[in-house]
């Protein structure tokens, strides 16, 4: 399983410091993408995980410049999520350097949208859904009632996506339910985020899961990474 370490970007600064020698007061901290991209790639990362902030509240790349930078320093995928929505966005952020989108919830009641995402992307665009039934209950749909999580899934890989990305918020991830729904579903799923430690990520590698996207518990320290890496195997 994949450890993937995720950057939340704002006006092309990282929204948490990373300082990895804070405990013991060595190195120095840094806000640049790049320079901790750059950090956890020399640490053992094989996927850098971008959200654009910035982007995802105005619906179009926002932070382009700062991909770029990020593409010109390390040697592996970046994926980027926040304003993906959208054959030219994704264009965008590709010309940017980004080999990698994820696309919102939302996409899921908009075929054509998610259509003109998938002949740009290819196999290389994952939806983002919030697993928690309460949310998805919450969400407005355009259609008579709101789909479960296994429904949404289906109708997305019929479509012709092979990645997903659950994101959990605050919430400890459900490992039986997620278990069932990777055995069960033809793609890729990737949890981000959530309640999670060095347990839980042994729970997931053995739940099926492809990768866990981890923010702020790496940037901050709370989690290890080359523990979280050590789990993962």
């Amino acid at each position: 399983m994949l450890v993937v370490p995720s950057i939340d970007v704002e006006n092309g600064r990282s929204r948490i410091v990373h300082w990895p020698g804070a405990a013991a007061g060595v190195g120095s901290p840094t806000d640049r993408p790049d320079r901790i991209a750059e950090r956890f790639v020399e640490m053992g990362a094989s996927l850098i995980h971008f959200v654009d902030l910035d982007g995802a509240r105005s619906g179009t790349p926002a932070n382009l410049e700062a991909i770029g930078r990020v593409a010109s320093r390390v040697a592996v995928p970046i994926q980027v999520a926040g304003g993906m929505e959208g054959g030219d966005n994704i264009r965008l952020a590709f010309a940017a350097g980004a080999t990698r989108v994820v696309v919102s919830m939302s996409i899921a009641d908009k075929p054509e949208l998610l259509h003109d995402c998938l002949e740009v992307a290819g196999d290389w665009l994952a939806v983002g859904l919030d697993p928690r039934p309460d949310r998805i209950a919450a969400y407005p749909w355009h259609r008579p009632a709101p789909p479960s999580l296994l429904e949404l899934a289906g109708e997305l890989v019929d479509h012709g996506v092979r990645r997903l990305v659950l994101s959990h918020g605050g919430a400890r991830p459900d490992l039986g339910f997620l278990s069932e729904l990777a055995r069960t579903t033809r793609a890729e799923l990737f949890v981000a985020g959530g309640s999670v430690d060095i347990d839980a990520i042994k729970g997931l590698r053995d739940a099926g899961i492809a990768g866990i996207i981890l923010g702020e518990p790496l940037l901050s320290g709370a989690i290890d990474f080359a523990k979280a890496l050590e789990a993962a195997e």
